[in-house]
C-alpha cells in the first residue's frame, strides 16, 4: 500500500498503473465509512499477492487529484476508489460496499492468477532469446499459453519463434485457435499469413522458374505473388514488399487485394510490439498525466508505408 500526494502522483500511481493495476482508495480522516473500507481493501491487497496494488489518497491534503477525479466520474461522496491501468482510470465504486463486491470490481479488471504465470513465463522466454537459447524459448512460451490460452501477446511471440525455428506443424497448431477471432489481433494475424507463405513455400515453384515466368510477362501477378510469399518465408521481407509494390503499381486490387494485405502483413511483423510501459493519452485523462511514451521511429518501415501510400492513393 502507498499513500499518493502531488509528487508521487505521476510515478505512483499513473506509471505504476501501466504495469499491474492500481486501486486508488479516496478517503478523508472524518469519513467513518472510510474506516470501514480501508481495512478490507488492505486485506485483499495482500490476498491478491501482486495482482493489483492498494494505493490510497486523502481528499483533505490532495483535493487537486481527489476533486478531478470526483468531477471526471460524477462523484460527490467518499469513500470512493477508482481502478487505474495502462496510465488511465478506467472504472470505479462509491461506498464502503460488501467484501463480495469489492471482489468482483477487482476481478473484472485485475489479471488471474493464470495470467500473472504466463506472463512471467513469457517474460523469461524473452530474456532467453536474447540470450539464444530458443530453445528454453519454446519451452516457456508454450507453457505460457498452455497456462493462458487468452494471452494473444504470448501466443504471437510463440508462433513468431516457432516460425523462425521452422516449427510448420506445431505453429498451425498454434495459430489456429485464434484463427476465427471476431476481434483478430493484427499481430496475429500477419504471423498467420507468414505461417501460410511458410507452408506454401514448401510446394511452391524454384525461385528461377518463377523468375522465368516474370520475365516472360511482367504481368504474370500469380507468378509475381508466389515469389513474394517465398520471399516472405524466407524473412526476406523488404524484397518481398518490392514484389508486391510491382502488383499494386499495375492492379491494386488484384485477387481480392491480397498483395496489399500481405504488404500490410510484412510491415505488422516488421514492427516491434510497444513496450510494456507505453500507453497512448486518452481522451479524458487526467490533466496531471504526464507524456506517454514515443517508440522510435524505424526508417525501413517508414520508408516502406509511403511507398504503399504512394502506390494507393
Amino acid at each position: 500500500m502507498i499513500d499518493i500526494t502531488l509528487q508521487n502522483f505521476e510515478t505512483e500511481l499513473i506509471q505504476a498503473s501501466l504495469q499491474q493495476p492500481v486501486l486508488l482508495d479516496i478517503w478523508a480522516p472524518w469519513c467513518g465509512p472510510c474506516r470501514q473500507l480501508g481495512p478490507a481493501l488492505e486485506k485483499l491487497e495482500t490476498e491478491y499477492a501482486g495482482r493489483f496494488v492498494l494505493a490510497k489518497l486523502n481528499s483533505d491534503e490532495v483535493p487537486e487529484i481527489a476533486g478531478q477525479l470526483s468531477q471526471m466520474f460524477g462523484v460527490r461522496s467518499i469513500p470512493f476508489c477508482v481502478m487505474f491501468a495502462q496510465g488511465q482510470p478506467v472504472d470505479g465504486f462509491v461506498g464502503a460496499i460488501p467484501e463480495a463486491q469489492i471482489r468482483e470490481f477487482l476481478d473484472k479488471h485485475v489479471p488471474s492468477e493464470a495470467a500473472m504465470e504466463a506472463a512471467a513465463d513469457a517474460d523469461e522466454a524473452q530474456a532467453l532469446v536474447q540470450e539464444g537459447d530458443a530453445d528454453a524459448a519454446l519451452a516457456k512460451l508454450a507453457e505460457a499459453v498452455a497456462i493462458d490460452p487468452a494471452n494473444n501477446a504470448a501466443r504471437a511471440d510463440y508462433l513468431k519463434l516457432l516460425l523462425q525455428s521452422g516449427h510448420l506443424a506445431e505453429a498451425r497448431r498454434t495459430y489456429d485457435p485464434v484463427a476465427a477471432q471476431v476481434l483478430p489481433d493484427a499481430r496475429l494475424s500477419a504471423l498467420g499469413t507468414w505461417l501460410t507463405a511458410c507452408e506454401r513455400a514448401a510446394v511452391a515453384p524454384p525461385l528461377a522458374q518463377l523468375d522465368a515466368a516474370i520475365a516472360a510477362n511482367r504481368r504474370d501477378f500469380a507468378a509475381r505473388y508466389e515469389r513474394a510469399l517465398l520471399l516472405m518465408a524466407r524473412q526476406g521481407f523488404t524484397a518481398a514488399m518490392d514484389e508486391l509494390l510491382e502488383i499494386l503499381m499495375r492492379d491494386k486490387a488484384w485477387a481480392d487485394e491480397s498483395a496489399r494485405k500481405t504488404y500490410v502483413a510484412i510491415l505488422e511483423l516488421m514492427t516491434k510490439p510497444a513496450p510494456k510501459a507505453e500507453a497512448a493519452q486518452a481522451k479524458g485523462a487526467l490533466e496531471l498525466t504526464g507524456k506517454a511514451a514515443v517508440q522510435p521511429a524505424d526508417p525501413v518501415i517508414d520508408q516502406y508505408r509511403r511507398k504503399l501510400s504512394m502506390v494507393l492513393f
